[in-house]
């Protein structure tokens, strides 16, 4: 719920499967947030990615068939990030036809890397297609301390290419009372915080 009253706009990832889902990505839509499939996929160290997840020895009618469950489930939806996922994102196979199906289904793809390995942006590029790449985790360090330290470097890094696509979570206590602290001086500095949708066309949202 804090999470929702946030004043900027904010885009929000929702696992399917479970028993909240559809509710969440609802009560998501209903606050004026934007909504994206968190789609659980295999890791390299066996962690259970949970209900709805894509699996390395899938064939590509069982990829697509799930993707598209999950999105309905949680749709409407502007597009997915992975899950976990380090040893999908490192498959090229399988990373060519996810990325294929967001083609063709008009979805974007976030790339939340978490394995320096990935390949998704060499085969977006051969695609032709755009993708966004995580810069930062704001809460691997999930103190205050540490919230605001990734927060710093997010912006340093911002101020060097423009944009820094910031990952956050939930479960983090202490992640939706910093971002309603820090707000006003995001504002004040002349930062805006941007939706996905906007990232990708190239604009940002004011945040008046």
């Amino acid at each position: 719920e804090k999470f929702l009253s946030h004043p900027g706009q904010l885009t929000l990832a929702v696992l399917p499967g479970l028993p909240y889902s559809r509710e969440a990505a609802r009560l998501i839509r209903a606050a004026g947030k934007e909504v994206i499939l968190h789609q659980p996929m295999e890791a390299l160290g066996g962690q259970n990615p949970g209900p709805g997840a894509i699996y390395s020895d899938m064939s590509e009618e069982e990829i697509r068939s799930q993707l598209q469950k999950n999105f309905e489930e949680i749709g409407p939806a502007i597009g997915l990030n992975n899950h976990q996922g380090s040893k999908i994102t490192e498959n090229r196979r399988i990373m060519d036809i996810v990325l294929a199906f967001c083609q063709e289904e008009g979805y974007f793809f976030l790339d939340s890397r978490t394995t320096a390995g990935t390949v998704v942006s060499e085969l977006a590029q051969e695609r032709g297609m755009e993708i966004l790449e995580r810069d930062i985790f704001l809460d691997n360090e999930s103190t205050r301390t540490g919230i605001f330290t990734a927060l710093d470097k997010g912006l340093v890094g911002a101020e060097k290419k423009g944009i820094a696509v910031m990952i956050g979570h939930a479960w983090s206590s202490e992640l939706a009372d910093v971002l309603h602290e820090m707000y006003p001086e995001f504002v004040e500095a002349g930062w805006s915080l941007s939706s996905i949708a906007r990232l990708m066309m190239g604009k940002t949202l004011d945040l008046d």
